[in-house]
């Protein structure tokens, strides 16, 4: 089953959801390295929605954030590591920094982040919340991170 779409294939498949009262929820990042804290937080975000769409950031997008030695893996490893999950159930890839105009376009229910962002502003967080939706942070299974990984190797 592909579970990779764009922008408009996901919102036409959110308008059935969305008649049925499913609960959509949304959760982004680079998903870099795919790694136990990346499983574990799908598999907490999955337990409070009905319908999860992972947006994920391209290449493009993860260079521009993170410098040109990022994304480890490309896009396409990253796609398979997500669409590959039972926990996820679509994938968007967006180019730009943030997904805000993903947040925009597809209205989800709840939007999910890492308690890393407990101090932080989570985008799309008033949007979410103006449109009758809620925000819950996700807690980190220590230990496990991208930037650790890749600080091991570099050692």
């Amino acid at each position: 089953m592909n579970k990779l779409f764009s922008s408009d294939q996901i919102k036409n498949i959110l308008i059935n959801l969305n008649n049925k009262k499913s609960k959509i929820g949304f959760t982004n990042g680079c998903f870099d390295l795919f790694h136990p804290g990346h499983l574990y937080l799908l598999q907490k975000c999955k337990s409070l929605c009905d319908y999860l769409i992972v947006g994920l950031n391209s290449d493009i997008s993860i260079s521009s954030l993170k410098g040109n030695s990022r994304p480890v893996d490309n896009q396409n490893k990253r796609i398979k590591n997500l669409t590959i999950k039972n926990e996820v159930d679509a994938v968007v890839v967006f180019s730009e920094d943030t997904p805000l105009d993903l947040i925009y376009k597809l209205k989800p229910n709840i939007l999910f982040k890492g308690m890393d962002y407990i101090d932080k502003e989570v985008i799309g967080s008033a949007f979410v919340k103006k449109n009758g939706g809620e925000v819950i942070l996700i807690d980190l299974l220590e230990g496990h991170s991208t930037s650790s990984i890749i600080r091991s190797y570099q050692k």
